[in-house]
């Protein structure tokens, strides 16, 4: 693939040629394993490591290159092995909270212009997971689609789609079966070339064989979901980036139990429009639409204007977002804590 098939554009090439370094070539991140990675270049694709520089210039995962970023690479003469120097600026990229740590940002893909989050329509539907996908997908930067799978699972597929536009009044939503085929050439329209469509959603939901229908081969492994509570296996284990032969690129990623919400203050607000905008009415300016008095937001639940189950879930996403950011300061500030102690340490040892 050229670079232009796979994304590259005036303006990442401006801020490549802005590192000034002759010896670099652009590349892309195909996959990340184990702190190796599979970049993917306009001479073919290479095995690349990050540079030593890059990785002690990181505070977080976040700052290490990640499946979709466009990258500076150095290529070994003899061994063709590259090195990873720079990371080119994200358009976007789409983050959740790393697993285990309340304070590490895990970024899933980068540069990504169209998020399909991907839902089944049998016994593990929830309305409210997509709500979160959507909030997340906001804060990302890219375009986000609904997609319910599994169509042939469900008797009333209209009332679901009809859920679906009513807490997202602006995104596309579609109805697939990947057994017969439905609505999957819909999801076409998507991947045209140079732009990069990333597949989000839990185990199970029929990712990888959404890829293989837009791919026209079976390329991703696939398995049945367990009948008992319709959960899936972990099929795909790590992120990759996928060239389409029409054009295009798709990420595909491992399905998540659980996505827990990163930097979302604006994200919110826009994935809950109705509640944003009924918020303008509310007579103080910083109601939290909980017990206030004049509360705008309450008096549209009360007159069923608005479900509650939306202004329930908006609390929930909100009580979460405060508590990662309590969680963040109260880690940032004994780590300045820390750092003050080691500082007057040293300076007691110069004195003496």
């Amino acid at each position: 693939m050229t670079l232009g098939e796979m994304g590259w554009d005036d303006g990442f090439a401006a801020a490549f040629d802005a590192l000034g370094d002759g010896g670099l070539v652009p590349a892309r991140v195909g996959i990340e394993h184990n702190h190796f990675y599979r970049v993917l270049t306009s001479g073919g694709e290479l095995v690349a490591q990050a540079a030593g520089r890059l990785r002690h210039r990181a505070a977080g995962q976040d700052d290490l290159p990640a499946v979709g970023d466009w990258v500076a690479v150095t290529v070994n003469r003899h061994d063709g092995a590259g090195t990873i120097r720079a990371i080119l600026p994200r358009r976007s990229s789409f983050a959740r909270k790393a697993a285990g740590d309340p304070t590490a940002k895990q970024v899933v893909a980068a540069n990504i212009d169209v998020v399909l989050v991907v839902a089944g329509l049998d016994g593990d539907f929830s309305p409210r997971r997509i709500e979160r996908y959507l909030v997340a997908a906001a804060d990302s930067g890219a375009r986000p689609v609904v997609v319910l799978n599994k169509a042939d699972l469900e008797e009333n597929v209209a009332s679901c789609m009809a859920t679906v536009r009513a807490a997202a009044p602006d995104v596309p939503v579609h109805a697939t079966c990947c057994k017969s085929g439905q609505g999957l050439d819909d999801l076409a329209v998507y991947l045209t070339p140079g732009r990069t469509v990333a597949l989000l959603g839990s185990s199970g939901v029929g990712k990888s064989t959404i890829i293989n229908h837009l791919l026209g081969e079976s390329r991703q492994k696939t398995q049945a979901v367990r009948a008992a509570d319709s959960r899936g296996r972990h099929t795909t284990i790590h992120r990759e980036l996928i060239a389409a032969p029409g054009g295009g690129i798709i990420i595909d990623t491992p399905g998540m139990r659980e996505l827990q919400l990163w930097d979302s203050d604006r994200a919110l607000e826009d994935a809950f429009a109705e509640i944003d905008a009924l918020a303008a009415d509310c007579r103080f300016r910083d109601c939290l639409h909980r017990q206030e008095p004049g509360c705008a937001v309450r008096a549209a639940v009360d007159a069923g204007r608005l479900p509650a189950i939306r202004l329930t879930h908006y609390l929930r996403l909100d009580d979460e977002r405060a508590h990662l950011v309590r969680r963040r300061d109260e880690l940032a500030r004994l780590e300045e804590k820390k750092r003050t102690r080691v500082m007057h340490r040293a300076l007691r040892k110069i004195s003496t």
